[in-house]
């Protein structure tokens, strides 16, 4: 396990109320950070926000090495700094780096480093790690959430605003950032607001107060900030903190009966499970980013006293989540009995136990697993996962973690069993976990890659879909991908493909993909495939289809050269003028930062058949199922929308003009099939392949746990009542995957022109189109 990932909160060597009082003045914090860029890098800086008057004499940055956590280069002194623009009584220092100065990260730091040698700050990109020399020795970085790539654009930072780091725009330096009007919370929102161990409160008197009463009906504690004194058995240690929880506690199904102890990483735990022990600490809500959760804490803690031990632990609770909903009401009340959300929050800390245990996912390189109580859970697929639907976003699944194991996992896969899981429950980076604190086995359940049924015939179009993740010349999954086409797809007659880079991967200088088609073609022959051709067009420029930075995914064809002709390949004409109206109200490009749809057109019996291969906006940045928004956000789904509703207006167009017209949509369209965008793809001309399925069977792959449908297959009217379509489950819920995609693959009955059968399917086609229409009209 990467225990880097759970290393979250920041110990600060000098409190801010002595820093306060020495100075008065608010503190200084590292307000602006410039590291990586398109292109060799240039123009690297940190800014530092210090409000007006305050002296930065003596102080200093140091720059810290994610991997081994000590420093590089030389300190730098802040003394003699020239300030830039005040404003709302703040000043801004930037500190200039040469090129490549500052590392470009996975991750690395900045500590902030006070005129008596104390660590004042200590904040990562691209992940968190321990310090191990200089100032921050033994103490865990804040990471703050946010990255810059080899394609940020130059002239863009990562930037502090109102409401945390923002993602890269166009640089401030020396002055206020975009979206930052607020500055006395600067450590805070910037990543700071935990300041670890301490003296329980400041000397503050603290109040006597039961584990329960802490915690209060709610998914905050109506304590917060207060220093308390309370006493519990001991039921779990990590490295940075433990679990007590009361031993009888109030019978009150909606009030937690734990919480957890947080002393950090350079302080662990000097208690053991089992101890009865009596606390002080102050109240904290702790949460790693604004739309996560909080965990309720007790910092700043010391151990009272251990008033007995080798104590028997309170009964583990068997988890009885609700199995619907998520949230109905925008976190408005409290409902544990009917909101996923808020019934986890009611056992937040407390010792419980997952029977029936069954992997919905394989084990991920952080040690998790995700499960389910396999005799109560809904939305059961055939292979022992839980699919999302419409209705049903699988409040039941949990996270398991091998935090309190010391990273102990078993590899598992979907569909395994796990018998009964017994631990305590918390939360961390999105997801409530349960944190396993016995050893969990995993029985195997039989997970194996499937083989279509689906062939190609004289009369029979083979169609497949597949994403292949980042794919470039020279990968070694080349072959493996080609024997999957061979012997689990069948060798289907075109085969549309996403995520192709360039023949050198995330090299620059390249923007031709012709190697890599070249060497998946010949991996297919290796495993005695047919000849197969590409039909596809390059990216027109560098870093302009999102995706790894200088990695050019683009779509692209693959069609048998022994059943199919090529009659002609392009981009839709206007894609690249094409904009939507992003909810602030600002125009935008569509497919701006995403891959233009790519229209195949082919030949087969003599009939035309066009197909339209798509790669929509990703889902990155939406919220975790578990947020603090209610609903959630999803990504930009205008953005999406937007693409999809262009790609309907090309195929109602063709439509019009030609109603019999062979016409599919496939790919990875980055949206659920009840979701919108699939919505205004299909309009009133297509029908999507999904349906030929049970809900619960619609998927193509795994996030967090959930089988989910976003790569999909769409039909006109000519198509529909002869297809067959499968989702051919190769990676998904796999300890070894080649994608983090399946393929899809269907056929069609395409006979030649004169042959009466086809004609037949043909108008049976256009009647299903012509009712859907009438009903659509009518509605």
């Amino acid at each position: 396990m990467n225990h880097h990932r759970r290393l979250r909160h920041i110990l600060i060597g000098v409190s801010f109320t002595a820093l306060m009082a020495a100075n008065a003045h608010a503190t200084p914090f590292i307000n602006e950070i410039h590291y990586d860029n398109s292109g060799a890098d240039t123009g690297e800086f940190i800014e530092i926000a210090v409000e007006s008057g305050f002296d930065l004499t003596g102080w200093s940055l140091s720059l810290y090495n994610g991997n081994g956590g000590g420093t590089y280069g030389s300190s730098v002194s802040l003394s003699g700094l020239s300030y830039g623009n005040a404003f709302n009584g703040y000043h801004f220092a930037a500190i200039d780096y040469p090129s490549n100065g500052i590392q470009n990260g996975a991750p690395d730091g900045i500590a902030l480093i006070s005129n008596t040698g104390t660590l004042h700050q200590f904040i990562s990109y691209e992940g968190a790690f321990d310090g191990t020399s200089g100032a921050a020795t033994g103490v865990s970085s804040a990471d703050i959430g946010v990255r810059e790539t080899s394609s940020t654009a130059i002239g863009h930072s990562l930037q502090l605003g109102d409401s945390g780091w923002q993602d890269p725009q166009a640089s401030t330096k020396g002055a206020a950032n975009t979206n930052q009007t607020q500055f006395t919370n600067g450590l805070t929102i910037g990543g700071q607001g935990d300041t670890g161990g301490g003296d329980g409160g400041g000397g503050e008197p603290a109040v006597e107060a039961a584990i329960y009463d802490i915690q209060g009906a709610g998914h905050k504690s109506a304590m917060e900030g207060q220093t308390v004194a309370t006493s519990g058995i001991v039921t779990a240690v990590t490295s940075s903190g433990y679990y007590i929880q009361d031993p009888t506690g109030d019978g009150n199904g909606d009030t937690s009966d734990a919480v957890y102890v947080y002393t950090g990483s350079s302080n662990p735990p000097t208690v053991s499970v089992g101890d009865e022990v009596r606390i002080q600490g102050e109240v904290t809500e702790y949460a790693r980013r604004s739309n996560e959760l909080t965990l309720t804490e007790i910092t700043n803690s010391q151990v009272i006293e251990v008033v007995s031990s080798g104590n028997s632990l309170p009964a583990a609770l068997s988890l009885s989540a609700p199995t619907t909903h998520i949230d109905t009401d925008g976190l408005g009340s409290f409902n544990p009995a009917t909101d996923g959300i808020d019934y986890y929050e009611s056992v937040e800390g407390m010792r419980v136990v997952l029977d029936n245990a069954q992997a919905v996912d394989a084990t991920n390189r952080y040690g998790e697993l995700y499960a389910v109580n396999s005799a109560t859970a809904t939305g059961m697929n055939d292979r022992g996962g839980i699919t999302l639907d419409e209705g049903d976003f699988n409040p039941e699944k949990i996270q398991i973690d091998d935090t309190a194991l010391n990273g102990n996992s078993p590899q598992a896969q979907m569909g395994d069993s796990l018998g009964s899981v017994a631990g305590v429950m918390s939360y961390s980076y999105g997801n409530f976990e349960l944190l396993a604190t016995e050893a969990v086995t995993a029985t195997d359940g039989g997970l194996a890659p499937e083989v279509s049924q689906i062939v190609a015939a004289d009369d029979r179009l083979t169609v497949a879909s597949y994403n292949v993740e980042n794919l470039a010349a020279g990968d070694g999954r080349i072959a493996e991908f080609g024997q999957q086409i061979v012997n689990n797809l069948n060798s289907p007659d075109i085969i549309g493909l996403q995520e192709i880079q360039d023949n050198n991967g995330t090299g620059s200088g390249e923007l031709s993909a012709s190697q890599t088609y070249a060497d998946l073609i010949q991996a297919i022959k290796d495993a005695g495939g047919p000849e197969y051709a590409v039909a596809a067009l390059d990216p027109e420029a560098m870093n302009s289809t999102g995706g790894q930075g200088n990695g050019n995914i683009r779509n692209g064809f693959l069609y048998r050269v022994d059943r199919v002709d090529v009659k002609d390949v392009s981009f839709i004409d206007g894609y690249d003028t094409d904009t939507y109206i992003d909810p602030a109200g600002v125009e935008k490009g569509s497919f701006s930062s995403s891959r233009p749809p790519l229209v195949g057109t082919f030949m087969f019996n003599g009939q035309e058949v066009t197909i339209v291969n798509n790669h929509a906006r990703s889902r990155g940045g939406s919220d975790p199922l578990f947020s603090a928004n209610q609903p959630i956000n999803t990504g930009k789904p205008e953005k999406r929308n937007a693409e999809m509703a262009f790609v309907n207006a090309f195929i109602k167009d063709m439509l019009d003009q030609m109603p019999g017209a062979n016409v599919i949509a496939l790919g990875d369209m980055n949206a659920f099939w009840f979701e919108e965008a699939l919505a205004l793809l299909a309009g009133q001309e297509l029908f999507n392949l999904a349906t030929l399925f049970a809900e619960e069977e619609r998927y193509s792959t795994i996030f967090e746990g959930v089988s989910q449908a976003l790569d999909h297959i769409l039909v006109s009217g000519s198509l529909f009542g002869s297809a067959l379509f499968d989702y051919v489950h190769l990676n998904s819920g796999f300890l070894s995957q080649l994608s983090d995609h399946d393929p899809l693959l269907a056929s069609f009955r395409i006979a030649r022109i004169s042959e009466p059968g086809q004609m037949l399917l043909i108008l049976m086609g256009l009647v299903a189109l012509y009712r859907r229409r009438q009903s659509q009209l009518m509605a």
